[in-house]
């Protein structure tokens, strides 16, 4: 029996290969049709109870202001990967002052938290960065790809539970989808998300300077107490370095988007 499933593993993790946007390798047992269907149960599950509680897109000027810079930035997605037109984007405003966070499903489900908003007081500009960066990783799959390793040690745990005869218990999949919005991101998809994000603002028509003075701004919240969305989002003190050299290079095309009208998807 232990041969048997040391040979599955084997042969799954041999098939997990795939490439990011950037060209960066993937370990993907989990597809991102699966990892969008298992978000989606997810999604409700999570908004639910904030639904019941009227804590979800109360106030409608933040509503209204969340909406319109998450609507050049969808547009821009879709561009970017014309296959995610036919995702059901949308965007929650969650009241919760106490949370400084932001996150973006496979399958474009999003949702901030009225803290980031409130604790951060970012500028138009410097609120296309959070959610470009958010989008980001939707685009290029590191839900699906945390999922995958979370199923990869799963698949460990259970190997070793059956050459033990031990009990081993299994996560739903959407309780794995909303665990992998919480769990910190890899520092090579960090940075896949942070070039593609502030590419994203940038075609939207948002400054991509701003990247840095958020950034900035996050790393003075909390204290010694960091906010969750770094907890979820590792800020290296070489990010802020990297956002700078960054931003120029987006300029040219910060600009260009300045010149026409700008795109956005209805949400």
């Amino acid at each position: 029996m232990r041969s048997k499933v040391t040979i599955i593993l084997c042969m799954a993790l041999i098939s997990a290969c795939a490439t990011s946007p950037t060209g960066r390798k993937q370990f993907m047992l989990v597809s991102e049709e699966q990892a969008i269907a298992d978000s989606k149960l997810a999604y409700t599950q999570m908004l639910a109870p904030l639904e019941r509680e009227g804590r979800i897109d109360n106030d409608p000027q933040v509503r209204d202001r969340v909406i319109q810079i998450t609507s050049r930035l969808v547009a821009q997605a879709t561009r970017m990967r014309p296959d995610t037109a036919k995702w059901q984007w949308g965007m929650k405003v969650i009241d919760d002052p106490k949370t400084v966070n932001a996150w973006c499903m496979a399958g474009g489900r999003m949702a901030i938290y009225t803290g980031l908003l409130q604790k951060v007081e970012p500028t138009d500009d410097e609120l296309a960065q959070v959610i470009g960066h958010e989008i980001a990783h939707a685009l290029a799959k590191h839900q699906a790809e945390k999922m995958s390793v979370g199923l990869a040690s799963s698949i460990g745990v259970f190997a070793i539970g059956v050459a033990t005869d031990s009990r081993v218990a299994v996560t739903g999949a959407a309780a794995a989808a909303a665990l992998a919005i919480q769990l910190p991101n890899s520092r090579s998809a960090e940075s896949e998300a942070d070039h593609i994000g502030i590419e994203l603002a940038a075609k939207a028509g948002f400054d991509p300077r701003a990247a840095v003075t958020l950034w900035r701004k996050m790393s003075k919240v909390g204290g010694s107490r960091p906010p969750q969305f770094l907890s979820t989002h590792p800020s290296p003190d070489t990010r802020i370095e990297a956002l700078a050299k960054l931003a120029p290079t987006m300029m040219p095309v910060y600009q260009r988007a300045l010149q026409g009208p700008i795109p956005v998807h209805p949400l």
